[in-house]
């Protein structure tokens, strides 16, 4: 990729030594609990917003959000609220991260681990923070896939949602913003409100927006500056100084979002297409579907005397 206003390449060679990681990350807009049936990601996403209303500075959360994403990858749904509830105690609980966090976090900076370490030390004791009224919009609201003229719809499910993207994103761009030199809170805010005319505007994919024509970019102004209207006045300064770097990629912090927004539209594309294409083989034998255990020879006997393996 080229910054045609630069007339130099602004993309880093280490990107793809992440890719499996944020790949990863996608998993968490299907992983569910009982709790969280949207998934894991929506449910990041409800947390960020909760917490942003709240009063945590966006550079304490955007390590603190990345930290819990990475522990996500690796124990799914067990999560500090889980264990508390469990009855395991906030130190105990709060070591169980760190291992999960250890278990993912290899191929990041290693500062970056460092300071995502110490995020998970300042986790607060699990409570009831509020996001605002229009994250259940973006939580409900599908994302259109990719559309072009006079073609089909193709039409991906389970679909993921606007909150879903909002929070990989998020996530991916403090991930990868080492590798750009880049402030992680600024790209992690403007990734999550990149989608706040969404709120109100249903998706109809690149097309769709395409057929809005002129009246495209006021309509999604106008409904981005009513979501805005509705957050604290200083949470709504801090959000508007952070998508200043959407519509370019001229500061490292623009380039960090926009590397992470890409990546995750075409890894979303690239998980339906390793789910369509996935195999028994793959279950068995890369995955070890019957793992090492007492009952493995038994359950691999039983399924050979079935005819599932051979």
């Amino acid at each position: 990729m080229k910054d045609t206003a630069q007339g130099v390449n602004v993309v880093p060679g280490r990107l793809a030594g992440l890719r499996p990681l944020v790949g990863e990350l996608m998993d968490l807009k299907r992983v569910r609990t009982p709790d969280q049936p949207e998934g894991l990601a929506a449910h990041g996403f409800r947390r960020a917003w909760a917490a942003l209303v709240s009063g945590v500075h966006p550079d304490t959360l955007a390590l603190r959000e990345a930290a819990l994403a990475l522990t996500g990858i690796r124990l799914g749904g067990i999560d500090l609220d889980v264990l508390s509830r469990a009855g395991m105690p906030h130190e105990r609980a709060v070591k169980v991260l760190r291992r999960g966090l250890d278990a993912a976090a290899e191929p990041l900076d290693r500062e970056l681990r460092e300071r995502l370490h110490t995020a998970l030390a300042g986790l607060p004791v699990p409570g009831a923070l509020q996001p605002p009224a229009f994250v259940e919009r973006l939580v409900r609201q599908p994302r259109a896939g990719p559309t072009r003229a006079h073609t089909p719809r193709v039409v991906l499910l389970p679909a993921e949602s606007h909150a879903d993207h909002c929070y990989v994103v998020a996530v991916a761009s403090v991930l990868v913003s080492p590798l750009f030199g880049a402030d992680p809170a600024i790209p992690f805010v403007a990734a999550l409100s990149h989608h706040f005319f969404n709120v109100v505007l249903p998706d109809a994919g690149d097309y769709g927006d395409r057929l809005l024509g002129e009246d495209a970019a006021p309509l999604m102004a106008r409904v981005t500056e009513d979501v805005l209207a509705t957050l604290p006045e200083g949470l709504a300064a801090l959000v508007r100084e952070a998508r200043k770097i959407l519509p370019h990629t001229d500061s490292p912090e623009a380039r960090a979002f926009h590397a992470a927004d890409a990546m995750d539209r075409v890894l979303e594309m690239d998980a339906h297409a390793r789910a369509a294409g996935f195999t028994l083989r793959q279950a068995m034998v890369d995955l070890e579907l019957i793992h090492e255990g007492p009952m493995q020879a038994y359950e691999n006997a039983v399924l050979t005397a079935a005819g599932l393996i051979h």
